[in-house]
């Protein structure tokens, strides 16, 4: 579960890292009020899940009140990326002298918590890390013995710090992995953690991901959803749904029947040259209404040209799924082709079924994929 970037700044403020002044505002009169009591030039923050909202506007510095209220009134209830913006955080405007990078995260190929931190922060960190990995020191983390501050400033060890600055940096990284610790947390990032110009170390940005296999030991996080304030529109509608879906940036829709399939299906068509548009696994048994109206959610979404449904049919059921389509196409007014894989259970009168109605099949998966990249060109 992703925290909102107040919500990740109250865990600090709460852990003893400085963060900027500042209140969540959800109208303009309520930026404008928090402008006020802050006295002086800040930045609106949009509290949405969306990566670089900063490059597609959704931050904002204001000099004055006029130009809170302005801003404020055009940030709330515009989208950015289609996520609705609802909420701003209203920050002081820091004077900053240096910016730096800090994070615990989980490496999954280790199988253990990672340090990473550099001198060089505001910046997107993976670009650092392949042009410049001298420039990010990494430790990976002995649970046993954890991140004392010690620890962390041997990891500093490396960088041209100033001995006051790398104290205090270390010290963060300390509270920072105890944090992670204390929250499940599978990231915890700072960028930037800044130095004003009268020397404060202050978390001017920050994310938390926390483990939503851990939620049962937070009750504070018990009213939100795992996944909901980071979903677009359509990942929301479909877990109402209780369909696992997932948005995604291209315009193959893909649908298949268990998570396996349709990742290797996502794979085959990245394999290809295709883009695919969504991830859509409609389970095993599923009736016809549940089917079609995953097909109606992928079919909806303007972004995809055409629809690759890939089944297996096991406990899924051939036919069921080919009169599913059927009555997807029939009931949508936006006209897309579809291209099917269909083997297994009941595969002959599912095949059927969507020879009369005109829809191509496969019983070859690599066929199928081939067929709707060169489609799509």
């Amino acid at each position: 579960m992703r925290l909102f970037e107040f919500e990740a700044k109250n865990i600090l403020k709460e852990c003893g890292i400085p963060v900027p002044r500042g209140k969540v505002a959800y109208d303009a009169d309520e930026a404008e009020a928090i402008a006020r009591e802050i006295d002086k030039a800040v930045v609106l923050k949009s509290q949405i899940m969306v990566a670089s909202r900063g490059k597609a506007g959704g931050i904002v510095f204001a000099d004055d009140i006029a130009g809170v209220k302005k801003s404020a009134s055009n940030l709330i209830g515009s989208t950015i990326k289609e996520s609705l913006i609802t909420s701003l955080l209203v920050e002081e405007k820091l004077d900053i002298s240096e910016q730096f990078y800090t994070s615990i995260a989980i490496d999954r190929q280790a199988r253990a918590y990672i340090v990473m931190a550099s001198t060089e922060g505001g910046v997107d960190i993976e670009e650092t890390a392949q042009a410049s990995p001298d420039k990010i020191a990494r430790y990976w983390v002995d649970p046993e013995t954890g991140v004392s501050q010690a620890v962390a400033l041997s990891i500093l060890g490396r960088f041209s710090m100033d001995k006051d600055d790398a104290a205090k940096v270390a010290d963060i990284i300390s509270i920072l992995y105890r944090l992670t610790m204390d929250n499940d947390a599978e990231l915890v990032e700072l960028n930037p953690l800044v130095k004003t110009a009268a020397g404060e170390f202050i978390a001017a940005d920050a994310k938390i991901i926390v483990d939503d296999n851990a939620l049962f030991r937070h009750p504070d996080f018990k009213s939100r959803s795992p996944a909901g304030a980071e979903a677009t529109p359509r990942e929301a509608e479909a877990k109402k749904q209780n369909l696992a879906y997932v948005d995604l940036t291209g315009n193959i829709g893909i649908v298949g029947n268990g998570a396996g399939l349709v990742m290797a299906t996502v794979d085959l068509v990245h394999h290809f040259g295709g883009r695919p548009a969504n991830f859509l696994d409609i389970g095993g048994g599923s009736d016809v209404d549940i089917t079609k109206r995953g097909l109606l959610l992928v079919i909806a979404k303007p972004e995809v040209k055409a629809i690759l449904v890939n089944i297996l049919g096991g406990i899924t059921r051939c036919d069921v799924v080919a009169r599913a389509i059927i009555a997807a196409l029939n009931e949508s007014s936006a006209k897309k082709p579809v291209i099917v894989r269909m083997i297994g259970t009941n595969e002959v009168e599912g095949t059927q079924i969507l020879h009369r109605a005109g829809i191509k099949t496969h019983s070859d998966m690599e066929e199928a994929v081939k067929e709707i990249t060169e489609l799509i060109g």
